[in-house]
C-alpha cells in the first residue's frame, strides 16, 4: 500500500484524517549474523519493502491499532495497563514502542494507527522492526521528542526485547531507522557509530537476490535464546565483557581455553570469524577492488552458521548448494536463522539461470516454492507526506 491508501484506510476506520503518514523498511543483512548481541559488526542495508503508518495522537491515554494485512477489527488497548509479555499477537510490536518510549519518560498520551506492510512475514528480512520503527518515528514527531535514529533504535529494540519477549540485537532496528539508499550500513553495535558503505552492484554487472524459502521463523522461540546465552557463557568463560573483544588473531588460544565446552567452542568461533568477515566485505567494498570477491565471504559466512552455530535448515542449505553449483559467485541464509531467507550474490546474466534451478529443486524435494526477488539498497525510515 502507498500513502495515500493508508491515508484513507485511516479515515475509514477512525472518521478522522491522520496527522501524517510514514514509512520504515525491513532489512537484508549481507554479513554479520548474531554478532550484534555480541558487541560486534553488522553490515545491513534496507529493501524497498515498508511498512507504512497512519497515525493522529490521542490525549485519553488509549491506543488503537489496525493492520490491514490481517484479519480482525480495531484493537483498543490503554497505556497505563500495557505490560511486557502480556500480547502474543502482532499487536504487541507497537504496543511495546508506546510502552518503551513512555517508560523512558516521553509524553506519549495515546494514538490511532493504521498499519499496513510489504516486508514478508517470517522471512528474515525484519517485518517486526519495520513496524517497531515506523511507529517509533511517527510518534517522535507528532510529540515533537526530538530523538535521532539510532536513539529510536535502541528504544525498538527494548519493546522488542522487554515487552516482546524477543532477546534479539540490535541491527534490526538501526537499519530501518539509519540506512540510506545506495549504501550499505556498517554498524559497530557496541557504540553505534555508523559508516555508509557505497552499494551499486548494478553498476558492476552484479545482482543480490533475496530467496525467502516459505519457512517461518520466530525470534522469540527458545532456539534463539539459547544461541545468545551460549555466546555469553563464552564471554563470561574467557573474562570478556562480549565475544567482540576476542580479537581474530586470538581465537585459537581462546578456544583452547574453553576446553571441553564444545557447544560454546562453536558458538565462539562463529561470532569471531563472522565479525572478521564483516571487516574483510568492507575492506573489500571500500578499496574499490572487484565486489565478485565479496562471493566466497558470503559462502563462508553460510558455513559458519550452518556447522558451528547451527541455525540453517534444509531449505535454506538447498538455496546456497543450488545456486553455487550453477554459478553463483557466493550465497548464504540472512537473518536468525531456522527458516526465512537467504542471499546470492550473481552475475546479472546469470539470474534467470540461478532462479529457475532454485525453483526446480524446491520442487524436487517437495517444499513450497521459494519467493526470489532482488534486493536494491533502499532509504531507511522517513514521513511521507
Amino acid at each position: 500500500m502507498g500513502a495515500q491508501e493508508v491515508r484513507e484506510g485511516f479515515v475509514r476506520l477512525y472518521g478522522a484524517e491522520p496527522e501524517g503518514v510514514w514509512a520504515a523498511p525491513g532489512r537484508v543483512n549481507l554479513i554479520g549474523e548474531h554478532t550484534d548481541y555480541n558487541d560486534g559488526f553488522v553490515m545491513p542495508f534496507a529493501l524497498p519493502h515498508i511498512a507504512v503508518a497512519a497515525v493522529a495522537r490521542r490525549t485519553d491515554g488509549v491506543l488503537r491499532l489496525h493492520s490491514a494485512d490481517l484479519d480482525g477489527g480495531v484493537a483498543e488497548l490503554r497505556l497505563d495497563e500495557l505490560t511486557p509479555e502480556s500480547d502474543g499477537a502482532w499487536t504487541a510490536y507497537p504496543a511495546g514502542v508506546v510502552w518503551a518510549l513512555r517508560e523512558a519518560g516521553h509524553p506519549v498520551t495515546g494514538a490511532d494507527i493504521h498499519l499496513s506492510s510489504t516486508v514478508p512475514s517470517g522471512a528474515g528480512l525484519s517485518s517486526s522492526a519495520a513496524i517497531e520503527v515506523v511507529v517509533a518515528l511517527a510518534l517522535n514527531d507528532l510529540y515533537d521528542l526530538g530523538l535521532q535514529g539510532w536513539q529510536l533504535a535502541r528504544l525498538c529494540q527494548r519493546a522488542e526485547n522487554v515487552y516482546v519477549g524477543a532477546p534479539t540485537g540490535i541491527m534490526d532496528q538501526t537499519a530501518s531507522a539509519c540506512c540510506e539508499a545506495g549504501h550499505a550500513l556498517f554498524l559497530d553495535t557496541r557504540d553505534l557509530s555508523q559508516k555508509q558503505i557505497p552499494l551499486d552492484l548494478a553498476a558492476e554487472g552484479l545482482r543480490l537476490l533475496v530467496v525467502d524459502t516459505q519457512v517461518t521463523h520466530a525470534h522469540s522461540g527458545g532456539e534463539y535464546g539459547k544461541r545468545r546465552a551460549g555466546c555469553e557463557k563464552g564471554a563470561a568463560l574467557l573474562g570478556v565483557d562480549a565475544l567482540r573483544d576476542i580479537a581474530y588473531a586470538d581465537l585459537d588460544a581462546a578456544l583452547a581455553r574453553l576446553g571441553d565446552e564444545e557447544e560454546v567452542r562453536r558458538l565462539v568461533r562463529h561470532v569471531v570469524t563472522e565479525d572478521q568477515r564483516v571487516e574483510q566485505v568492507v575492506a573489500l567494498l571500500e578499496s574499490g577492488g572487484d565486489t565478485r570477491a565479496v562471493g566466497p565471504v558470503l559462502t563462508a559466512g553460510h558455513a559458519s552458521l550452518r556447522d558451528d552455530f547451527r541455525v540453517s535448515c534444509a531449505e535454506l542449505d538447498l538455496v546456497v548448494d543450488t545456486a553455487l553449483t550453477h554459478g553463483a559467485l557466493g550465497a548464504r541464509m540472512t537473518g536468525g536463522g531456522f527458516g526465512g531467507s537467504a542471499i546470492v550474490l550473481a552475475e546479472a546474466t546469470d539470474v534467470a539461470t540461478l532462479t529457475k534451478a532454485v525453483e526446480e529443486a524446491f520442487a524436487a524435494a517437495g517444499y513450497k516454492a521459494p519467493r526470489v526477488f532482488e534486493a536494491v539498497p533502499a532509504a531507511g525510515a522517513r514521513r511521507l507526506d
